[in-house]
């Protein structure tokens, strides 16, 4: 009996065919715990898959990266009483729903201890551990008189505006928004 082999012929990819690496790009408008928590898992998610990620925050996701002892330092009254509703910092993001006054985020927060979930904190420093791109959103800055020194800057990758957000979404082969 004689054995017959097929040798598969190798074509390289033309420079149209290679494949870029995959992105994914996300808004993070809410400052909701379970919602900035969602954003951190997929975005260290895709991460973990090789993807590219970029996260831009802006109007009440930039409470995610506000430092926690960030002091209310905005001009005018409006943006100062902005300021006091809208203290931000990771440790005092509410839940979506069942805030109930705080019980709600504590018990949340609880559980997640108890099933070893890593913290906002430490999902923020995982994502920088993977080289997610953190963006924080000058124009929201502006309107709400936050300052640049409020933010974390360990973590923040820059400030840039949609325009920016959106030259960096255009090439997204995943745009979402939370």
């Amino acid at each position: 009996m004689s054995s017959t082999t097929t040798e598969e012929k190798v074509i390289p990819e033309s420079k149209e065919e290679k494949k870029t690496k995959e992105k994914v790009t996300m808004v993070v408008f809410s400052g909701d715990l379970d919602k900035v928590l969602a954003s951190f898992i997929i975005a260290t998610g895709a991460a973990s898959m090789g993807m590219d990620v970029t996260m831009f925050f802006t109007f009440w996701g930039l409470n995610a990266i506000k430092k926690n002892e960030a002091k209310n330092t905005a001009p005018g009254v409006m943006k100062k009483m902005l300021g006091v509703l809208n203290k931000g910092g990771s440790k005092r993001l509410p839940l979506s729903k069942f805030h109930m006054g705080g019980m709600g985020t504590s018990m949340m927060k609880k559980l997640m201890k108890q099933h070893k979930m890593p913290n906002i904190d430490e999902m923020i420093d995982l994502a920088k551990q993977m080289n997610v791109k953190l963006l924080a959103c000058t124009i929201t800055l502006d309107i709400l008189g936050i300052s640049k020194d409020q933010l974390r800057e360990d973590v923040i990758d820059g400030y840039v505006g949609a325009v920016s957000y959106l030259s960096e979404a255009k090439d997204g082969n995943v745009n979402l928004f939370i």
